[in-house]
């Protein structure tokens, strides 16, 4: 297969993905977005809030996580389209750790809470093939980010005491009591989860069905995810441990329900020199994912502008790539390839692998998509294909908004 091939085929797997992302949201039916507007289509629906069970259902699978790894995947999943690609990337690269991988994200756009996850591959893969829930679960971290943080604290609460919550050779669980400018408190203690090792990390696989014992909320159920051929041992086990060096750097403070960055290891690990230590969601990452929910989207939506990412280049390094050009590139290709699939009624060989939209191997290599004579064909990248997905799908819904970011740290906040 030719270069140029190859190219435009990964063109429109990124494009079903980016479909996936804009039209799959709750199980709607998929159609075709035209990705080359500057600006993402925002879906203006009345601001509605999530229940307290449905919030429950998307941190289930992740809220037993430790507390710095747990708030890379919140932040991150703010960008799905990135998360593909960084799942794609280190798939196709497994042997590139340590400084090694460190060096090799300087060269990727991704936002930094996309490149930290490189260090974790198990989690990476799980929300790449869970790309509906990760969509949600960003969505809902956005527009209610102290409910989302406030139902982890819940579900681990249950956890505990149900005796699948305790310290290890892999973690260690301790309780943080209310500070004293906390005055009406919600709960008496905030429950801590942190690796024995900052540098290592140990994953636990779960299924959340059982680990939290009975589910209270049977209509909406949580999935239960498992790295391919892992077997568990226990109600919460561990998979073998991950060397991730300084790639995490996000913690909790959960008692103002801010998501905090360790500058030390955010700066050693991307090469900045930032000193504002919590975190802001950069809408420059966003690509054309939509906001789902006009709240959010009155936010963040302004931000999603060619002039946005044209912003951000500014302070990237110069031996970085430039944002804006790839990114426009990217979407615009993508936008050309997802209307060339709809008009071609999303033939059987793009839908195999589970996902609308991201072919497989098998799929038919001598197709070649159209693409945007205007742009040049990006270098190939090898695809690999993806195991069949189980869909998550929650009910029908519309996120409101959170509660403003404090900075009892020190420093005003650092969009990222």
């Amino acid at each position: 297969m030719t270069n140029k091939t190859l190219s435009a085929l990964k063109r429109l797997n990124l494009a079903g993905a980016a479909v996936v992302i804009a039209f799959g949201f709750a199980g709607a039916p998929v159609h075709a977005q035209d990705a080359t507007a500057t600006q993402p289509q925002i879906q203006n629906q009345a601001p509605s809030r999530l229940s307290e069970g449905q919030l429950q259902q998307l941190v289930a699978p992740i809220a037993l996580y430790p507390d710095p790894l747990l708030t890379q995947v919140l932040m991150a999943s703010t960008y799905p389209l990135e998360i593909v690609e960084a799942a794609r990337w280190s798939h196709d690269n497994p042997g590139v750790t340590g400084a090694a991988l460190q060096g090799a994200m300087q060269g990727q756009s991704w936002d930094p809470s996309v490149k930290s996850l490189a260090a974790v591959p198990q989690t990476l893969q799980m929300m790449s093939d869970k790309l509906d829930w990760t969509q949600q679960l960003g969505d809902a971290f956005l527009a209610q980010q102290q409910d989302v943080m406030t139902a982890v604290q819940t579900l681990r609460a249950e956890a505990q005491a149900t005796g699948n919550l305790q310290s290890n050779a892999q973690q260690r669980v301790t309780s943080e009591p209310v500070p004293a400018d906390i005055a009406t408190p919600s709960r008496q203690q905030a429950i801590v989860i942190e690796p024995v090792d900052p540098d290592v990390y140990y994953v636990p696989v779960y299924d959340p069905a059982v680990a939290y014992g009975p589910w209270e909320y049977p209509a909406y159920p949580p999935f239960y995810w498992s790295p391919p051929g892992f077997v568990a041992s226990n109600v919460v086990s561990f998979a073998a441990g991950v060397a991730v060096g300084a790639a995490i750097w996000g913690g909790c403070d959960w008692w103002h329900s801010n998501v905090i960055i360790n500058v030390n290891r955010f700066n050693m690990f991307n090469h900045t020199d930032i000193t504002n230590n919590v975190w802001v969601h950069n809408p420059a990452h966003r690509g054309n994912a939509p906001y789902h929910d006009a709240a959010v989207a009155e936010r963040f939506g302004r931000g999603n502008t060619l002039a946005a990412r044209e912003a951000l280049s500014n302070r990237i390094d110069g031996n970085r790539l430039n944002l804006p050009r790839e990114a426009d590139r990217r979407f615009d290709d993508a936008g050309e390839a997802a209307r060339a699939m709809d008009a071609a009624k999303r033939v059987p060989d793009l839908t195999r692998s589970g996902i609308p939209g991201i072919a497989p191997r098998e799929m038919n290599r001598e197709a070649t998509p159209p693409r945007n004579p205007k742009r040049p064909m990006a270098e190939p990248r090898p695809e690999f294909s993806r195991p069949r997905a189980e869909t998550f799908r929650p009910a029908p819904r519309s996120f409101g908004r959170e509660d403003g970011f404090e900075d009892r740290f020190g420093g005003g906040r650092h969009r990222l």
